[in-house]
């Protein structure tokens, strides 16, 4: 079975730019999943999305082939996780580099709270929340 911590870094990984497997990410939530943001800021813009088509549209807006990100990085830190039965919570911070499709670069920090359903074949993510708490520019080439 793939554990939450792989399921985590594979969503992830198909989240970064330029990506080749964007149809994976449906197969990562359950299909009742929820995506949201959390803390003032990341609330506001990206509010909450319930069910798995909704996400991968949601997540669709930012990755290829819309034009958002030129390049998107993102590192997961170490975290800490617990698992009862057929659940599983965990929490990590995340850093992210950002390359516009303006140009502008960006370094962000976010706590990601997870919760997934531990299915036989694989960890899904069923709830996903993500809390912004620190970001600055990249001084750099545009």
């Amino acid at each position: 079975m793939t554990g939450a911590r792989d399921t985590l870094t594979r969503y992830l990984a198909l989240c970064d730019v330029p990506a080749s497997a964007q149809g994976e990410l449906r197969e990562l939530f359950t299909e009742d999943a929820v995506w949201e943001g959390g803390g003032s800021e990341y609330a506001e813009r990206f509010g909450r999305t319930e069910g798995r088509e909704a996400i991968v549209a949601m997540l669709s807006a930012y990755l290829p082939p819309n034009l958002h990100f030129r390049t998107n990085v993102h590192m997961l830190l170490p975290g800490s996780i617990d698992t009862k039965g057929r659940t599983a919570r965990g929490s990590w911070p995340m850093q992210q580099f950002s390359r516009y499709e303006s140009g502008d670069t960006e370094i962000m920090v976010a706590r990601l709270d997870v919760t997934f359903r531990l299915d036989p074949d694989r960890a899904r993510i069923s709830a996903f929340r993500t809390e912004r708490l620190f970001s600055a520019p990249l001084m750099g080439e545009r």
